[in-house]
């Protein structure tokens, strides 16, 4: 598909007198960045980056397409990591950037309204001036949007204790492909008034409408925190870990990460940094707890390692006892995707899967991945508490170990993207670990709510099904 020239021409003389002069961006004066995601593969210059600075400057956009027949791919932040915001050929760019704007936080609901194009760290920020804090944190802060976040369903380190994405959206406002708006941000916890339209906008990576504002959840901010880096001695020690401190601690427990050791070993030597704990053993957790009283919090979580110790369930632990420890910690976790890429010819899966299977996956996946590239090598970490691995695999066959690693995904009952999205990089991979009933039923509603295909079009899926999918 290319963007005919006419057609252009008659979007944008439609839309002068509705956006401002810095609301259209053209031809050579596109910039690179708007090209692609936070993946290495860049897409095809679009013709025109249109960037509203309002829901309504949204809708006259996405009617003017609309009506044009006009494809846009949706930009937030540009962070992601499945293609998702990287131009096809013949798409313009809808850019949220310029809607920054974060409402005043309501104190008594624990709530603030953000528009799309407000990164995660400025919501972060302004929560923390009123002592609340976002449950959700992920290494793009800075850069990452409200509006890519909800698009995608992020999830990053603290699901465990305060769940993805879409249990902090009280509410949100959205534009329809044909410009309808859809509004509400009351911001209500209780709301079966009818259906609720907001989850059609969450973690359907911009397929269905674009998300403009969001009512977001807010939290007491926590008044102890601490964290631990264990060693242990494999993977099932640190599952049985995980068990019983969600047994001791409750919702006390906010973060349980793996480091699996060659990735430890790897972001000690590339950081250059002080191991907490020494390298050689055979699994590594980063364990977080937050709470309310400070000196009962941070004495259950010590009784509660020790006894993990004593138990041989760990066989050495730091505990932090200054935010700055507790900063260092977090720092050699936050390492690994530094030291990641920092290396050439890596592949990285996000996948998904229940903690009981995780190590029946490692086996299955890492014995056929060296059967398509008997040299690959494994570099894996993530989110044990909520069943989220980064498998990284180094090779030079990047499609067949890609099928071997999806794969073993859909024979132990996971999924292909746990927090990233399908976007275009991994739409071929969907059918096997969702049935043609579900495909359809997807497909039924995109062409419900975008009937010309203009919104993200062969991002997730293709709309037509091929034959492959029924195998």
């Amino acid at each position: 598909m290319t963007a005919c020239p006419d057609r252009l021409d008659a979007i944008v003389a439609r839309l002068a007198s509705v956006l401002d002069s810095n609301a259209i961006i053209a031809g050579a004066a596109v910039g690179a960045g708007y090209c692609g995601d936070a993946t290495d593969e860049r897409g095809a210059p679009p013709a025109i980056v249109f960037r509203p600075r309002n829901t309504e400057g949204v809708a006259a956009i996405l009617s003017a397409c609309n009506d044009a027949g006009q494809a846009l791919v949706i930009q937030g932040g540009r962070t992601g990591l499945s293609g998702g915001a990287r131009p096809q050929p013949g798409e313009v760019s809808l850019s949220l950037e310029r809607m920054t704007s974060i409402g005043a936080i309501d104190t008594a609901a624990g709530t603030v309204i953000a528009d799309a194009g407000a990164t995660l760290q400025a919501v972060q920020e302004k929560a923390a001036d009123h002592e609340l804090m976002f449950g959700v944190d992920i290494g793009a802060r800075g850069t990452a949007t409200i509006g890519g976040n909800i698009a995608t369903n992020a999830g990053g380190i603290r699901v465990l204790r305060y769940g993805m994405y879409r249990a902090q959206v009280l509410g949100l406002e959205a534009v329809l492909a044909d410009g309808t708006i859809l509004s509400n941000l009351k911001g209500l916890p209780k709301d079966n008034s009818g259906y609720d339209l907001g989850q059609f906008f969450i973690g359907t990576e911009g397929t269905l409408g674009v998300v403009t504002r969001a009512c977001l959840k807010l939290h007491p901010k926590p008044r102890s925190r601490a964290n631990a880096l264990c060693a242990l001695p494999s993977l099932s020690a640190a599952i049985s870990l995980l068990k019983n401190l969600r047994k001791q601690l409750g919702p006390l427990l906010s973060a349980f990460e793996v480091i699996f050791p060659e990735v430890y070993a790897g972001v000690i030597a590339h950081s250059g940094a002080t191991p907490p704990v020494p390298s050689g053993a055979g699994m590594y957790a980063l364990v977080e707890i937050q709470g309310q009283s400070e000196t009962d919090d941070e004495a259950r979580f010590a009784a509660a390692l020790m006894v993990a110790y004593e138990n041989g369930v760990v066989s050495d632990v730091a505990v932090s006892t200054s935010m700055r420890e507790y900063a260092a910690i977090w720092a050699l976790r936050e390492g690994a995707s530094e030291f990641i890429f920092s290396m050439s010819n890596m592949i990285g899966f996000d996948v998904g899967l229940p903690i009981s299977g995780m190590q029946s996956f490692i086996d299955m996946a890492s014995r056929d991945i060296l059967i398509a590239d008997p040299d690959a090598q494994f570099y894996i970490f993530g989110h044990l508490g909520d069943g989220n691995l980064h498998y990284l695999v180094r090779t030079d066959w990047h499609e067949r170990v890609a099928d071997a690693a999806f794969a073993a995904v859909a024979r132990c009952g996971g999924a292909i993207s746990a927090e990233h999205g399908i976007g275009l990089d991994k739409k071929r991979w969907l059918p096997w670990i969702r049935t043609p009933a579900e495909l359809a039923t997807m497909r039924r509603l995109k062409a419900a709510l975008d009937p010309e295909n203009i919104l993200n079009p062969g991002r997730v899926f293709n709309m037509k099904a091929t034959a492959a999918e029924y195998v």
